[in-house]
């Protein structure tokens, strides 16, 4: 019965992502959801800051510090290593639905694109920006990285596999494609508000961030395998050759 119910939390938890993640390409591309990055309740400037800031903040602190060895193992003491991975998608997809429901609009443009066949065009870039994070998550394991094949195994008294360090497509070419994927998708904007031109801001510095602490953990994990790797493959930047 344990094992069942983990399953099920296991597939609520991906359930949930799943809607946050569609969610999450309307309300920055601005498509078809009732609040998006530039609409919502108008606050002064600095309250509007203040509020947006710890928003993110609020879900780089959960998003990196729940992805630490350290926490994890201290993590485990308290709920089935089974549902870890379940658990910190969950606790991530909560922090993005407070940030998409508390998020201040700050209006101003930094740019926008008048002629509606490029802002199409820029649209469409935004969209393969998703694209791109979406189908690099099935490139290496989409179902390990989102919690359900950890539930299904536990289900089936199946040990998970060791972790193996491969570089399927997009992979050969840069290093962190799902990074650059939301790149491409926050800054490809026919309409950069302030508000929109802050969210990219912040969150690509975030992303440099999060490149530099997982990369720490996957070398320590691959060892001279990663090392090898990263004097290959350009970091963020393809074809571009790694520094």
């Amino acid at each position: 019965m344990g094992r069942l119910l983990a399953l099920l939390y296991g597939i609520v938890s991906y359930f949930v992502f799943f809607v946050v993640f569609l969610y999450a390409i309307g309300f920055v591309s601005a498509l078809g959801v009732p609040k998006t990055i530039d609409t919502g309740a108008a606050a002064p400037l600095l309250e509007a800051l203040t509020i947006d800031i710890l928003l993110m903040s609020i879900f780089a602190i959960q998003h990196s510090v729940m992805a630490r060895p350290q926490f994890k193992q201290w993590w485990t003491r308290l709920v089935p290593k089974s549902v870890e991975r379940s658990t910190y998608v969950l606790f991530s997809s909560l922090a993005l639905v407070l940030l998409f429901w508390q998020w201040r609009p700050i209006q101003g443009l930094a740019w926008q694109i008048n002629d509606p066949r490029i802002a199409m065009a820029v649209i469409g870039l935004s969209l393969v920006g998703w694209l791109i994070v979406l189908t690099s998550t099935f490139l290496i394991n989409h179902f390990e990285l989102f919690g359900l094949h950890q539930v299904a195994n536990n289900l089936t008294g199946r040990p998970m596999p060791p972790p193996r360090f491969r570089t399927p497509l997009y992979y050969n070419f840069v290093r962190h494609p799902i990074y650059l994927g939301f790149i491409i998708a926050f800054w490809a904007a026919p309409k950069m508000t302030m508000g929109h031109l802050l969210f990219a801001a912040v969150t690509t510095a975030y992303i440099f961030v999060g490149i530099m602490l997982e990369e720490h953990d996957l070398t320590t994990v691959f060892g001279d395998d990663y090392r090898r790797y990263r004097q290959r493959v350009s970091m963020i930047v393809p074809w571009r050759k790694s520094a």
